[in-house]
């Protein structure tokens, strides 16, 4: 677990880094489209929040107890 947690705070300084200098309206460009930061950062929230979603369905399935 310290491991995950130690892995998980480089990345965030990571990211940090990265973000730090930028604007939200800075475009980042894929093979077939551009994107704004503001674009890209919702986005990894949202899959972050379905993720944590499964997890949490994963714990109710092994403990038995739901939130409220």
């Amino acid at each position: 677990m310290d491991e995950a947690l130690e892995v998980l705070r480089v990345e965030i300084a990571d990211a940090d880094g990265i973000y730090g200098d930028a604007t939200l309206d800075d475009l980042e460009r894929s093979e077939r489209s551009f994107y704004s930061l503001r674009w890209i950062l919702a986005h990894l929230i949202e899959e972050y929040s379905r993720h944590l979603g499964h997890t949490d369905l994963i714990r109710e399935a092994i403990d038995g107890q739901t939130g409220e």
